[in-house]
């Protein structure tokens, strides 16, 4: 099984024909994934062929999915319009949007989560600035690549995108029910216990491996929320062990003051609650082994 993406879901690309759009649409269609067309107001009506896949471009999420069927979207959309773009596929009903552009102002991520919650929050935001989701075997829907790891029982959210690239290769004999690229922008759609609650309720998962980093408290929600609801292994690891104090780190949400979201301090609220912290990507991936043993 697979938690937010499947083999049924139906994928359009807002952003498909720009450059990025264009280049990871054809990445996700050879790693199996049914995309069935994207979103340029200025192109639609015209068509794309990626390989012998020709795709049809529509005005609107909304056109798209009346046309399609489609039911996941991913954002590939300029940061000066990736606020709009994400309102567009709310109000249009879908149920997925993975968000992958970089750079959103952290005012319009928030407007734009807002929106979601107000409206009912019927669509659920993966992002932005991450690398997006995939269910091996399945389906892959952003940046990941596709080729890292096969279908199995392991379930990944991560902060960082090449962090998640690199459990994916630590484990990859394993293989992962679906591993979940959040993003660590300082305001994300889903978060470490969203991801944690989807693991929990699917019985192909046995076993989560969750990566955090320095800035802000989600780790330290998430290790409450594990105490509380999580009864599967959880191995863990934190970034940022080395970073100083009032200091951006990479992402935007990464900024340590005092004492607050420090790695130490996100490490012991995990080993708190029985969730084993690697020093290492490589060690985490050995805790992991040694759970499902």
């Amino acid at each position: 099984m697979a938690i937010f993406l499947n083999e049924s879901s139906r994928v359009i690309v807002q952003g498909m024909t720009g450059s990025e759009g264009s280049k990871h649409t054809r990445r996700m269609l050879a790693s199996g994934t049914n995309i069935v067309g994207g979103v340029n107001a200025r192109k639609a009506g015209t068509k794309v062929d990626y390989d012998g896949s020709v795709q049809p471009v529509f005005g609107s999420v909304a056109d798209a999915m009346a046309e399609t069927g489609a039911n996941v979207s991913v954002l590939f959309v300029p940061p000066a319009f990736t606020k709009d773009a994400i309102i567009e596929a709310i109000d249009a009903g879908i149920g997925l949007a993975v968000v992958i552009t970089e750079g959103v102002p952290v005012h319009d991520s928030a407007v734009a989560w807002a929106h979601a919650v107000a409206t009912g929050n019927n669509t659920r935001i993966i992002g932005p600035n991450c690398p997006g989701i995939i269910s091996p075997g399945k389906s892959n829907a952003g940046i990941i690549p596709a080729n890292i790891s096969g279908p199995g029982r392991v379930g990944l959210v991560s902060k960082s995108g090449t962090l998640t690239y690199q459990m994916m290769y630590e484990l990859r004999d394993l293989g992962f029910s679906t591993a979940i690229g959040i993003g660590g922008d300082p305001v994300i759609g889903t978060t470490h216990i969203d991801a944690l609650e989807g693991f929990q309720a699917d019985d192909e998962t046995e076993a989560i491996v969750m990566i955090g980093e320095i800035g802000g408290d989600a780790e330290e929600r998430a290790a409450a929320y594990i105490a509380d609801h999580v009864t599967k292994p959880v191995v863990g690891y934190v970034a940022g062990f080395t970073a100083p104090e009032g200091k951006t780190m990479g992402h935007a949400g990464a900024i340590v003051s005092g004492s607050a979201g420090t790695a130490q301090a996100k490490k012991e609220a995990l080993e708190g609650v029985g969730v084993k912290v690697g020093k290492t990507p490589s060690e985490t991936a050995r805790l992991l082994r040694a759970a499902l043993r």
